[in-house]
C-alpha cells in the first residue's frame, strides 16, 4: 500500500490533497475522504482559536504504524492522512484522511478506523481559546469508545 503523512503547521487545502491523491491511484474503484475542521463552538462556548502541538517525529511515526495496521486489515491501495499543527482559526480544515481501495467496504472501514486513532490516540495535545480563557482539550469519552471497537475485530475485507 503506497501511503503519505504529512503534519503541516501551516494552511492546506483540502481540494487539491484529494484532486492529488486520486491522480496518483491506478486500481481503486472506491475513494473515501474525511476532512475535519475547527468547530466554531464547544461545549465550553464560542472558540476563537484552536491550538495543536505534536511531538515531531514520534507523532508521524504513530500515524505511520497504524497506516500499517490499517493495511493488514484491509486491502488499500492508498491512504493519506495529513494533520494540522500550530493555531488555527475557526473552520480551518485540521484533519484530511483519504483512503482508496478496490471496493467501497474496505476504503470506508479504514478511513473509519484511521481517524479513531487520530481522535483518541494519535500524540497531539490541543487546546481551546474561548471567552473564559485558554483550555486544554482532552478526547471525549465517545473518541475511546469509538477506537475500542476495533480491539477485537477482525481483519476487515
Amino acid at each position: 500500500m503506497r501511503r503519505r503523512v504529512r503534519i503541516v503547521a501551516q494552511a492546506f487545502d483540502p481540494e487539491a490533497e484529494i484532486s492529488i491523491f486520486r491522480r496518483s491511484l491506478e486500481a481503486a474503484g472506491a475513494i473515501v475522504t474525511f476532512t475535519g475542521q475547527v468547530r466554531a463552538s464547544s461545549a465550553d462556548g464560542h472558540v476563537s482559536s484552536l491550538h495543536l502541538q505534536h511531538y515531531p517525529g514520534m507523532t508521524e511515526r504513530g500515524i505511520d504504524a497504524i497506516l500499517d495496521e490499517a493495511a493488514q486489515r484491509w486491502p488499500l491501495e492508498a491512504a493519506l492522512v495529513i494533520h494540522r499543527v500550530g493555531d488555527m482559526d475557526p473552520f480551518d480544515p485540521i484533519v484530511l484522511v483519504a483512503t482508496a481501495s478496490a471496493h467501497r467496504r474496505a476504503a470506508f472501514e479504514a478511513a473509519d478506523f484511521l481517524m479513531d486513532y487520530l481522535k483518541s490516540r494519535a500524540l497531539f495535545w490541543k487546546s481551546e481559546t474561548n471567552a473564559a480563557g485558554r483550555i486544554w482539550v482532552e478526547p471525549r469519552a465517545e473518541d475511546y469508545a469509538d477506537a475500542r471497537r476495533w480491539d477485537d475485530a477482525p481483519g476487515g475485507g
